[in-house]
């Protein structure tokens, strides 16, 4: 095996660029010991009588309070640097015994590069390969050799959809780069010069939780910005070293292998956003994702002339085979997809439970259409309510209470046992809010037929905008109803959420989709379906249905409910039957 550090310019240029960042460790060490240095010196001069008189003593007196004052700072700063604990990936560890083969691939392939082997591997359910230092002090007491710290090879970091899209010989060569970096990771220099930076990122992430230490939050940013520059450098030496020395091995088939990381990017994103998303606010987890992958890029290679080929590959040895268990690995890397991208609990349990693909459509589909279209009942009877006590004259009421009561919307719940026109109190303040006289909530039928009447009525505009805020507001109640588990220390929220919020339009449309959906399935025996590409898609006959975007936002947009019912007519829909809900 060759020296660790390597011969290539790179990295060569990396250690370079870790010796800059280290002066910047031995500069500020000189600046808080530069004080101490003073009050010694004079203290020194003072002892054999060089110096004397009273105002050489004030002077001694005050080097030495500056200089304890300076010392005990740059203690606690590097003392908050060394023992702050470096933001360590979620992961799912891989121990040897569960994937024997995969770690033999792993060696195999360090030992043709002539690197040392990552010391273990992990998995990130994520489309994204790295190496990561998990031997931080925080993390437990160190090896040491000689009197000094053990050189201890990072983690590899692989992402879960590689394994199951990937071939055998597709991961080898995607992965060689990545092995590669062991090899200038393991050059004391470039290792002392990354923990010190990881040393400051750590310390103004304890300064933030701990207004105490806002001076260390301070010392450890003004550090960062001195040696920013030549620790990206230095990574970027580190990666073009390791990619010069990754070009002795499968150079040619990465090549192709580059291909399928973009094509699984593609799936992986369409199969969180458009399938794992809906489970997951149903409290529902897929403990399938990665194998879902699969199919999402089958479906892809069929649809997409582009792709046509790909599906040929599946007849080689998948990379998942490398594993022992591959089913628990991608129900556990499932399990973590869903905390880092929804912020869902850390375990199972009754308001989070896991879902196969079979179960999907009957347990998540059908139920987010039905949950959708009564929400939409329910607000639509709330802005109903409203505009029959504007448009009553025997009804009085002021605008300073309308605006009142329809800023509570339907947040605002009756207590037991009042009526139309009681006063009510808003939830938060505790006041009343002025008395409006609504009409009662009638119970009133929920048909499709009704929701395409009142969009399309001439003040269906108006109407739509109150629906779409009154919806928006309504969803973020319930999402914030339950605060998630936090997945780690430090969050409370999902650190890559996978979609932006919604907009009221957005969600309007959603639900009256839903209420056409729930229609379908009622009169004319449609059922719900799973699209591994679009997600939650309604059948007819077997077969999915056309398209229901356009004739929904042209009733919303423009108030025309024609194009929604031709759509409705050649599915055999009948709008005025009853719809089930939730």
């Amino acid at each position: 095996m060759s020296e660790p550090s390597g011969a290539e310019p790179g990295a060569q240029f990396a250690r370079a660029a870790a010796l800059a960042v280290l002066r910047t460790r031995s500069t500020a060490l000189a600046v808080a010991l530069l004080p101490a240095a003073v009050a010694v010196v004079l203290s020194f001069a003072d002892a054999t009588g060089r110096i004397g008189g009273a105002g050489w003593d004030a002077v001694r007196w005050i080097s030495v309070a500056v200089a304890a004052v300076v010392l005990l700072l740059a203690g606690t700063v590097a003392a908050v640097v060394v023992r702050a604990r470096p933001a360590v990936s979620p992961t799912v560890p891989i121990s040897e015994e569960k994937a024997p083969d995969l770690y033999r691939m792993v060696r195999d392939l360090a030992d043709r590069l002539e690197v040392p082997p990552p010391s273990a591997v992990a998995l990130t359910p994520d489309c994204d390969s790295w190496l990561e230092d998990r031997t931080h002090p925080a993390a437990g007491a160190p090896e040491r050799r000689g009197g000094r710290r053990a050189q201890h090879a990072p983690v590899l970091v692989i992402g879960s959809p590689f394994l199951w899209w990937m071939r055998v010989a597709e991961l080898r060569a995607v992965l060689a780069p990545v092995v590669a970096g062991t090899g200038p990771s393991a050059q004391p220099d470039i290792a002392a010069a990354r923990r010190f930076v990881r040393g400051l990122d750590a310390a103004v992430a304890v300064s933030a939780r701990r207004p105490p230490l806002a001076f260390v939050g301070w010392a450890a940013r003004l550090l960062l910005r001195g040696c920013r520059d030549r620790a990206a450098d230095m990574e970027r030496g580190v990666a073009a070293s390791a990619s010069a020395r990754a070009q002795a091995v499968d150079y040619g088939l990465r090549i192709v292998a580059q291909e399928q990381v973009g094509l699984a990017y593609a799936g992986w994103d369409r199969l969180l956003t458009r399938v794992a998303l809906p489970a997951w606010r149903m409290g529902r987890w897929p403990s399938r994702l990665d194998a879902g992958v699969v199919s999402a890029l089958s479906e892809l290679s069929r649809r997409d002339r582009l792709a046509e080929g790909f599906t040929t590959r599946l007849g080689e040895r998948p990379a998942c085979d490398l594993l022992e268990e591959p089913g628990a690995i991608d129900e556990a890397a499932s399990l973590l997809a869903a905390r880092l991208f929804h912020g869902g609990p850390a375990a199972p349990g009754p308001d989070w439970a896991p879902i196969d693909w079979a179960a999907y459509p009957a347990e998540v589909v059908d139920r987010k259409w039905r949950q959708e279209a009564a929400r939409l009942h329910r607000v639509l009877d709330s802005a109903d309510g409203l505009e029959g006590a504007l448009d009553d004259p025997a009804v009085p009421h002021d605008p300073a209470a309308l605006d009142a009561t329809a800023a509570l919307g339907d947040t605002d719940r009756r207590a037991p046992g009042a009526g139309a026109g009681h006063p009510r109190s808003h939830p938060r303040s505790g006041t009343r809010a002025p008395a409006l006289h609504t009409r009662p909530a009638s119970s009133v039928t929920p048909t499709l037929e009704r929701v395409v009447d009142r969009l399309a009525s001439p003040n269906g505009a108006g109407l739509g905008e109150r629906l779409a805020e009154r919806l928006s507001a309504e969803v973020a109640r319930e999402e914030t109803a339950v605060v998630p588990e936090a997945p780690w220390e430090d969050a409370a929220a999902p650190l890559f959420p996978v979609q932006a919020p919604r907009t009221g339009r957005e969600l309007l449309a959603d639900h009256v989709a839903a209420m056409v959906c729930c229609a379908a399935v009622d009169t004319v025996g449609a059922t719900p379906g799973l699209d591994w590409l679009d997600g939650p898609v309604l059948l007819v006959g077997g077969r999915r249905g056309a398209d229901l975007g356009t004739p929904v936002l042209s009733l919303l947009e423009d108030g025309d409910p024609e194009p929604l019912r031709d759509w409705l007519a050649t599915a055999g829909v009948r709008p005025d039957k009853p719809v089930r809900l939730v």
